[in-house]
């Protein structure tokens, strides 16, 4: 008898998720999801806000322990309690907001929390020998006496995934990898990340970014309220495809929006400098305008004096020096309040610390900054039932969800604690709009409609300066680009006659020839 043919060898999958769980009180976070991550591919995970996303990734790394349901890892169920237990799994993970010890160096952050290993034992000569490896391999050089504080965020990133590497990750969990960096650190990042997937290495992609997706991954799965509703091979897929099963519903992606209709210099910035507490110069010496009719966007890396900028033309901070006028008048110094008298109104980028106060009922946010109005006062009252009308009103043109005025504002998912923020602000109807980073952590149904609404407030007249470190959003929505980079303006573009690398070296302080 001829020798029996024998069976092909299997590779499990990397990663397994069987049947997960997870509560929080009343909150399902995760209802029986089901997730396969085939060993040596790059995986996307993509939702909504509160898809539970981030509570899946806790779940795999340790933070915290599902309900019910079963990991596997090459195969193998695992019982992971820790961040520790899933590192001796073979898991990393690189967060949205760094897990660095700003003080330390380079290399006291890639060994810390390894103390009681083999890497102060062997001393640090074989450490630095690894990264120095690691760096050559993947592409992630990195001084290892450099002090972490002083490291812009693109190294700062290398060193969270030298950490994972060092450590031994066979599989890498990116949590919204590309936030703050530029198109080209961005570029370096994929180029590692294909690097460890041709090595055998797998990846977990978690970002709100779909052209990314399309870019860089290989399969990716779609969560919305708790579950996995869809997987796909990102080959057969789209970013429509995607984002419609995101929802639940057809999305419109694309900003449709007719030529802009400028007019007259509505806000006017002259030689603005702008400095931190401690005198240092943030803002260096910039000069632009916006005109009525227009979106002037504000392109750059996170941390580049757009932050300090939006805090001087809303009154937030004093400019250390130069001018600010709104329709011709200078309005330099005055404080937010006579500025919202004199037309100017303000979102800002961080709407939980500056927008809103979340204990607070919708109803008392919907007033915030105008409460003086005479239509919310009965003699030195307040009239709530003119408060509430107003917000019910609001709530109504803005899609608010739920539809209730008296709720906390802390119950509104992020899309719809903007929306609150967007009302109160459009509403009063101000000749110049700031707004800051107006889809950050917003649900892709919500970043529709908030576009829409400021385009249509573009057509009313109104001069509109958007600061976003979203490219694309900058892109779509802008009719003049102006990029800054540490504090200081080193381009003006159109956005028929620019792309992302164009735009990405400006932000990099790549500035035009003279």
């Amino acid at each position: 008898m001829g020798r029996a043919l024998a069976e092909p060898d299997v590779v499990p999958p990397a990663i397994e998720l069987v049947g997960i769980e997870k509560r929080f009180g009343a909150v399902r976070a995760n209802h029986n999801v089901n997730l396969s991550v085939a060993r040596g591919s790059i995986h996307g995970i993509v939702g909504e806000n509160g898809a539970g996303k981030s509570t899946l990734m806790s779940i795999l790394y340790g933070f915290y322990e599902a309900d019910a349901g079963e990991i596997r890892v090459d195969g193998k169920p695992v019982r992971i309690r820790s961040s520790r237990e899933a590192i001796e799994a073979g898991i990393g993970m690189v967060h949205q907001h760094f897990m660095l010890v700003q003080p330390l160096s380079v290399l006291e952050n890639v060994m810390l929390g390894a103390e009681g290993g083999a890497f102060l034992a062997t001393g640090a000569a074989k450490l630095r020998a690894t990264l120095a490896r690691l760096g050559r391999d993947y592409g992630l050089v990195v001084d290892p006496d450099a002090i972490v504080g002083n490291l812009p965020v693109g190294p700062q990133q290398r060193v969270e995934i030298l950490k994972a590497l060092v450590r031994g990750a066979r599989v890498l969990i990116l949590d919204e990898p590309t936030a703050v960096l530029t198109p080209a650190e961005a570029d370096q990042l994929f180029e590692m990340l294909r690097t460890f997937e041709h090595e055998g290495k797998t990846v977990l992609f978690v970002t709100h970014k779909l052209r990314e997706i399309m870019a860089i991954t290989d399969r990716v799965s779609v969560m919305r309220r708790g579950e996995v509703v869809a997987d796909f091979e990102t080959a057969k897929t789209s970013p429509a495809e995607l984002a419609d099963a995101m929802v639940g519903r057809k999305v419109l992606l694309r900003v449709d929006k007719p030529k802009a209709r400028v007019g007259d210099v509505r806000l006017e910035v002259r030689d603005l400098i702008v400095c931190d507490p401690l005198g240092v110069p943030r803002v260096n010496d910039i000069s632009f305008n916006v005109r009525a009719g227009e979106i002037v966007g504000i392109a750059g890396v996170s941390g580049n004096g757009q932050s300090e900028l939006l805090a001087a033309l809303s009154g937030i901070a004093r400019p250390a020096a130069g001018r600010i006028l709104v329709d011709g008048a200078d309005v330099t110094g005055l404080d937010p309040a006579e500025l919202r008298e004199r037309g100017l109104a303000h979102v800002p980028e961080d709407r939980h610390g500056m927008g809103l106060v979340l204990p607070f009922e919708e109803n008392e946010n919907a007033i915030l900054g105008y409460h003086a109005d005479p239509k919310f006062a009965a003699g030195p009252l307040l009239d709530l039932g003119a408060i509430r009308s107003d917000a019910k009103q609001k709530i109504a043109a803005y899609d608010v969800q739920p539809p209730n005025c008296r709720l906390k504002t802390s119950k509104f998912s992020g899309g719809n604690q903007q929306k609150i923020v967007l009302a109160r602000e459009i509403e009063r109807d101000p000749k110049v709009l700031l707004v800051g980073q107006p889809t950050r952590g917003v649900d892709i149904g919500a970043i529709e409609f908030i576009h829409r609404r400021l385009v249509a407030l573009r057509d009313q007249g109104k001069a509109i300066l958007l600061v976003s470190v979203e490219l694309d959003e900058i892109m779509a929505l802008a009719d003049r680009i102006i990029v800054m980079c540490g504090g200081n303006i080193t381009g003006e573009r159109r956005p028929d006659a620019t792309d992302q690398r164009d735009l990405g070296l400006l932000m990099a302080g790549v500035t035009e020839p003279a």
